[in-house]
């Protein structure tokens, strides 16, 4: 009867611990203060001296100290392989152990020194083992199988716990890559060149997965090899490597399969291509998610770390995710460039066109004293005796002149055939594909673009390529106007017929008004001259002379309103059916 007591009441003992445990684990929702609180009661009944609670970091596969008393400072950043020590033995098997005298044991790994007795249980989350609870004591069998029986019960109420920080810890890597991945995503929209753009990828990508280094590889033209395209962290070695091939290369499988890939230890792979290349960079674990476009693969974002890693899937859809947005400012990125290429050309083209006008105003004016002359040579009816060499002088001055005059009507022919090829022109769609294509331009600037088309303007005949070149001519006139950047309204509208005209039909209105800087008094008196003695600080000053022809062919009008210090607008008036 006694022995059935001492056994009752040992195990109400035992219930009022775990009842005490648990409301002290209960106590705080933090998972590893709670571990420690565990860890806490664990050593107070285990009369022990210090202890630990380790669990497997589900990204490395290593034992790592969550929960730790009486260790030595050191101790925390210990890492152990699963089957490493007592502790990894425990892991690996899944089975409790009991040491009276450490030193006897092999397993053992001296973390403190003193220790004598360990004892330690495996920590379950439903049938996986996810972790150890240790406690130590500097005296030699210093745990019972009571203490043992305890300890288990102990550990089966420490899983939530430990399940919560798996979880918190996992909410947590998520909410810190979304935020990095939000940040990053930010810097890469204000980027605007490709280099920039390219650098920018690299160097955000690396603090993003707390990389060593990362590289952007992309497709040439042919689509059959990977060129090495920026990187950040990399040595002299890793820039200065072969190109890969798309049929030959690890990263070429990445391109083929469209799919992220993941290698452990690229210094040992054998399908990794440099490996002296890793081993002198110190690159150990690879990651490598291909750049996507839509459904075109255009390359590869890979970052390395500097020692074994396994990424997790939030990792792993994190830098997925990263490179569809770096894809897209590539593009971007690509487009801008292309833009600045395309002012360029309008820039010379205007160059040229304003040559055009002005050859053909040259000629125009040569032609006049040109037909006094000729009128004058043959007044004269110069007449010399044959053989006389004045009647050759005579003959070869008027073959000159007609000479002259062929060349006056060649050039004249010539800026005659800028005339317009109408068709139905919808300004709306080209004053809204103009604002695409400047985008980039008007948010490097600083330009705020409002763009007001009224849905009910009619088409026009017209020239779309020449209208869309007037257009752009006075967009890239605005934005050159505000330097430190400012406000553009385009507006479109039908224009009522004015003065009671009858003869005046439907007509369309488009508006160009800037915030810049305006137009001075001197510079409003020839601003729509064609000749070439502009004061702008870039260009030659004839796209206005070629908006303004742009529009007389379309038998339009142009209008100008400006004050210095407070913006200019530009008023086209078009009819909608020209007579």
């Amino acid at each position: 009867m006694s022995d059935e007591l001492a056994i009752l009441r040992r195990r109400l003992d035992r219930l009022e611990i775990l009842h005490r445990v648990g409301k002290v684990i209960h106590s705080t929702l933090e998972p590893r203060e709670s571990l420690q609180l565990i860890l806490g009661e664990a050593v107070r009944l285990m009369r022990a001296t210090s202890g630990s609670i380790c669990l497997v970091n589900p990204t490395t596969g290593f034992l790592e100290i969550e929960a730790g008393l009486g260790l030595p400072p050191e101790a925390r950043d210990l890492r152990l392989r699963v089957g490493e020590g007592l502790t990894g033995w425990v892991a690996r098997t899944g089975r409790s152990v009991v040491v009276g005298d450490v030193k006897a044991d092999k397993r053992y790994f001296d973390l403190k020194p003193g220790v004598l007795s360990e004892l330690a249980v495996p920590l379950r989350v439903g049938d996986e083992v996810r972790g150890v609870l240790n406690v130590d004591a500097d005296r030699a069998e210093a745990f019972a199988a009571e203490d043992l029986e305890l300890l288990e019960d102990l550990a089966a109420m420490a899983a939530p716990a430990i399940q919560n920080t798996w979880a918190f810890e996992a909410a947590r890597q998520r909410a810190g890559l979304l935020e990095s991945l939000v940040r990053v995503s930010q810097r890469l929209n204000s980027t605007v060149s490709l280099d920039e753009a390219l650098q920018a990828i690299t160097r955000e990508a690396q603090k993003l997965m707390g990389a060593r280094m990362c590289s952007l590889m992309m497709l040439d033209a042919t689509g059959e090899w990977l060129d090495l395209r920026a990187h950040h962290g990399a040595g002299h070695r890793y820039v200065d490597k072969p190109r890969l091939a798309v049929d030959e290369s690890l990263l070429g499988i990445v391109v083929r399969r469209r799919k992220p890939m993941q290698v452990e230890n690229v210094q040992v792979s054998g399908r990794y291509q440099n490996l002296d290349v890793a081993r002198d960079e110190g690159l150990v674990s690879l990651l490598a998610v291909p750049l996507l476009l839509g459904e075109r693969v255009t390359g590869t974002l890979n970052v390395y770390t500097g020692e074994p890693h396994v990424f997790a899937d939030e990792e792993v859809r994190t830098l997925a995710a990263y490179a569809e947005l770096s894809a897209l400012a590539l593009e971007k990125a690509r487009l801008y460039d292309r833009l600045m290429v395309l002012e360029e050309e309008l820039r010379q083209s205007e160059r040229l066109s304003g040559l055009g006008l002005l050859a053909a105003e040259v000629a125009h004016e040569i032609r006049n004293p040109l037909t006094v002359i000729k009128m004058l040579h043959h007044s004269l009816d110069l007449r010399f005796p044959e053989g006389d060499p004045r009647g050759t002088d005579v003959r070869i001055m008027g073959e000159k002149m007609d000479h002259l005059n062929r060349i006056v009507d060649r050039v004249l022919d010539f800026a005659r055939s800028s005339e317009p090829e109408r068709t139905a022109v919808d300004v709306n769609q080209l004053l809204e594909d103009m604002g695409l294509l400047l985008r980039p331009k008007l948010r490097h600037a600083g330009v705020e673009l409002q763009l007001r088309c009224d849905p009910g303007l009619p088409r026009l005949m017209g020239d779309a390529t020449q209208l869309e070149q007037a257009f752009l001519n006075l967009a890239l006139n605005a934005v050159e106007a505000m330097p430190h950047g400012g406000r553009l309204s385009i507006r479109s509208r039908v224009c009522p017929p004015g003065g009671g005209d009858p003869k005046l039909g439907a007509r369309v209105l488009v508006r160009f008004r800037d915030s810049g800087t305006g137009i001075g008094k001197e510079q409003m008196e020839r601003l729509f001259t064609s000749l070439l003695s502009s004061t702008k600080p870039r260009g030659t000053g004839l796209g206005l002379a070629i908006v303004r022809r742009v529009v007389e062919t379309h038998q339009g009008d142009i209008r100008c309103h400006s004050r210095p210090g407070h913006g200019t607008a530009f008023t086209l008036i078009l009819p909608v059916e020209p007579s």
